[in-house]
């Protein structure tokens, strides 16, 4: 038996307890009940259930959700577009999101899926800085898809 300090209290009768409970206007609550004999808490147990909540909004605040932003590119893109489309990536895995990069054949371009790996591995040189390839160029379909995220940030070593 536990006291609202979480002081043990010692061995007594659950109604002993109660009653313990009721002259200090708190509850009576189950800690551990497969234990024998039971655990149980004198508290206030909306209180409690206010901090618990409390806790959770906040871890849940802190969190940070990654999401997947794309990056759609063609085969025959031309420089200036194509560099266009790395700022785009790089300001993506800069605020922490990880990039799809895909590339749509149409026509007859998807008989040079082979010049499609070739902007791939472009686009990969001019992102190496800030991002890595997490699934290398697949084709899916009529498409051509890859998957880069940010590099962890590097500790910052303490000077001395």
């Amino acid at each position: 038996m536990l006291g609202p300090d979480s002081e043990p209290i010692g061995f007594m009768s659950s109604k002993e307890a109660l009653e313990m409970a009721v002259q200090k206007n708190l509850d009576l609550v189950m800690i551990a009940p497969t234990a024998t004999p039971p655990v149980c808490r004198i508290m206030d147990y909306g209180k409690y259930r206010f901090e618990q909540a409390k806790r959770e909004k906040e871890a849940k605040k802190k969190q940070k959700i990654i999401e997947i932003k794309e990056v759609r590119m063609s085969l025959n893109i031309d420089v200036h577009d194509f560099n266009t489309k790395v700022s785009q990536a790089v300001k993506f895995m800069s605020s922490g999101d990880r990039v799809k990069v895909s590339i749509r054949f149409r026509g007859r371009e998807l008989a040079h899926t082979n010049l499609g790996f070739g902007v791939m591995e472009r686009f990969v040189q001019a992102c190496s800085e800030i991002g890595n390839v997490e699934k290398p160029p697949k084709m899916e379909g009529r498409s051509m898809v890859m998957f880069m995220s940010p590099k962890p940030a590097k500790p910052v070593k303490p000077t001395k």
